[in-house]
């Protein structure tokens, strides 16, 4: 979701979206973890018209998923309007009721060209809970499947604008941190946040948990971005209006297709000062090597879903990129408050073109992965 998913009205989902608090900010995101081994730019300084076909009711047969569906794309996405999009495009469908998903997503989505969409339900939760089921079912082979998480989020108004697309190479998890109301922290800490067991907020955390931090494949983030880098993305007038009241690029630009890291946190905010908090943890987590952009709920959850399955051979997590698309900005233009900005941040206009730019920004990847299977099977092809 945005902003952990922020565009997302209540009438566009049927609920209201639990975020981000902590005065008037947004405060936690849940998750990344652990490094990933496998085929990574590892951190060693991390101590660190679409017609529905008959639905597939069938019982699970095989083991480790080799006897099921071989898939080459499995879409993720957190709810229904970032699922509909892939259904709207990329049909026809067949439907795999899949045991212990979302009660309100219980199926998987596949194409006949092996394209799937799987829609886990908002939150860390639900993202963990759906992304176990769908890895550990025997529906499914998904030993060399590319994951692409697909959602939008709040953008930070430095790095991108509503309507951009952003290929994370950082997952950084925004909720496991202490926290100090800020009316009553020591007057020289910029935030009441601090890493768990340390002495200030500028000191990096022992990682305890192994989900605050995680790094995505970084050869495969660099070809997604390379191959729909210079696409045309989706607008809208009511964007361009939002847009207008930053003083500064890029927030006040045209979206683009860009690169940047994703914070996760099951608390929505808005402001200046966590703003500046969520810049400063994704420096410090990934040893200054990761840029804050987007702000989000799922993907560390999701991304230590798949990093179980992994380490039974079920999923291969060099084939897990993340795009996000902003919906909203996550901090206020000048001379607007937190709190406006947190309240009202559907008048921005960005909800269409953000799940819009989902499709046009990742659609070209999976083409790419479909039409020229023979050398994608294999791993990320190397130019």
């Amino acid at each position: 979701m945005r902003k952990l998913r922020a565009s997302r009205s209540k009438e566009q989902h049927g609920t209201f979206r639990t975020n981000r608090t902590f005065g008037t900010s947004r405060l936690t995101r849940t998750a990344r973890a652990t490094l990933a081994a496998a085929g990574f730019a590892t951190l060693a300084g991390f101590t660190g018209c679409a017609f529905a076909q008959p639905s597939d009711d069938a019982d699970e047969t095989g083991s480790h998923g080799n006897g099921g569906r071989h898939v080459k794309v499995m879409i993720v996405t957190m709810f229904g309007p970032e699922g509909q999009i892939w259904l709207d495009k990329l049909g026809p469908w067949q439907k795999h009721k899949v045991p212990g998903l979302s009660p309100d997503y219980p199926e998987v989505n596949c194409n006949r060209d092996d394209v799937c969409v799987i829609t886990t339900g908002m939150g860390h939760t639900n993202a963990a809970a759906s992304i176990m089921a769908l890895t550990f079912s025997d529906r499914f082979d998904l030993r060399h499947t590319y994951f692409l998480v697909a959602g939008i989020a709040g953008i930070d108004p430095k790095q991108g604008t509503v309507g951009s697309a952003a290929w994370a190479k950082y997952l950084v998890d925004f909720g496991i941190q202490w926290e100090l109301d800020a009316r009553e922290k020591p007057a020289d800490w910029p935030t009441g946040f601090l890493g768990i067991n340390t002495k200030s907020p500028y000191e990096k955390p022992p990682l305890d948990y192994r989900t605050e931090v995680f790094a995505l494949n970084a050869s495969l983030a660099d070809a997604a971005f390379a191959i729909s880098r210079n696409v045309t993305l989706s607008d809208s007038d009511q964007a361009k209006v939002a847009r207008a009241k930053f003083a500064y690029a890029p927030a006040n630009q045209p979206p683009r297709v860009i690169q940047c890291d994703t914070l996760a946190g099951d608390t929505w905010w808005s402001g200046k000062y966590i703003g500046e908090r969520a810049r400063a943890w994704t420096r410090l987590l990934t040893d200054g090597r990761g840029v804050y952009c987007t702000t989000q709920q799922e993907d560390n959850a999701t991304y230590e879903a798949l990093k179980r399955a992994a380490s039974v051979k079920r999923v291969d997590l060099s084939r897990v990129a993340v795009l996000r698309a902003g919906s909203d900005f996550d901090r206020p233009y000048e001379g607007q408050t937190a709190s406006d900005n947190l309240l009202n941040y559907a008048d921005q206009g960005g909800f269409t073109p953000a799940i819009e730019n989902l499709y046009r920004t990742g659609n070209p990847f999976i083409q790419e992965v479909v039409t020229h299977w023979g050398a994608w099977s294999k791993g990320v092809p190397q130019k």
